[in-house]
């Protein structure tokens, strides 16, 4: 992704949580709380008051599927890529910036409290993006030999790490509804799951960073 790319998208994100604040704020004081509580969808009415948070949530929405579109995109172009060169991709370490996308998985407990809606509880999965800060350290890194070996490790000491979390959260899920209520413990496995996948994303790329570094020093510290 460009730079231009890359710097948009933050400003898109920004503005959206902006828009999304400032919505919740005037349906609080001037709209009843309208949207923001929780209501009676089945009864619901449209009234004008109801376009400041109607319109940024299909913003939100809508923000939503471009950051999937341009994930599908970079998968794709990186691909492409690979077939021609032997080295990583170009990256801006800013773009780790899109890590902080993960806090919008707060709102899902806001969400789960006025639409009975979990989803947004899977936005903590952006916290694995600060990955992409390292990544981008590590842009136009020949990838030789020793490349390869350090890629290996380090995606096998991210997917240990986060398997055993798996296993432990299991254990304690199995065991039953999590304060008598179903809901809580679905809302509680998403919110591990999505953490647990940030987490293998964020250390899949810092532990390759760091043993490509502590690489480095070796061989330098040998001539």
């Amino acid at each position: 992704m460009k730079k231009p790319s890359a710097k948009l998208t933050i400003i898109l994100g920004v503005l959206v949580v902006l828009l999304l604040a400032g919505a919740s704020w005037y349906s609080i004081v001037f709209n009843d709380w309208r949207l923001v509580a929780p209501m009676d969808f089945t009864a619901y009415e449209f009234l004008s008051k109801d376009l400041p948070m109607l319109l940024s949530l299909f913003l939100f929405n809508l923000y939503v599927i471009y950051l999937g579109a341009l994930l599908i995109w970079a998968v794709i172009a990186d691909k492409r890529r690979l077939a021609k060169t032997k080295t990583t991709r170009k990256l801006d370490p800013r773009l780790g910036l899109l890590g902080f996308a993960g806090f919008l998985g707060f709102l899902g407990f806001w969400t789960y409290g006025a639409f009975h809606q979990v989803y947004p509880f899977t936005f903590f999965l952006f916290f694995g993006f600060f990955g992409f800060f390292y990544e981008g350290k590590m842009s136009d890194t020949l990838m030789d030999e020793r490349y390869a070996e350090n890629k290996v490790r380090a995606e096998l000491t991210a997917h240990r790490v986060t398997m055993a979390i798996l296993f432990v959260i299991l254990l304690v899920v199995s065991r039953g509804a999590i304060l008598g209520y179903l809901e809580y413990t679905l809302i509680a496995v998403l919110v591990v799951l999505s953490l647990t996948v940030a987490l293998d994303l964020f250390l899949c790329e810092y532990l390759l960073y760091r043993y490509d570094r502590a690489d480095q020093i070796d061989d330098a510290r040998e001539e």
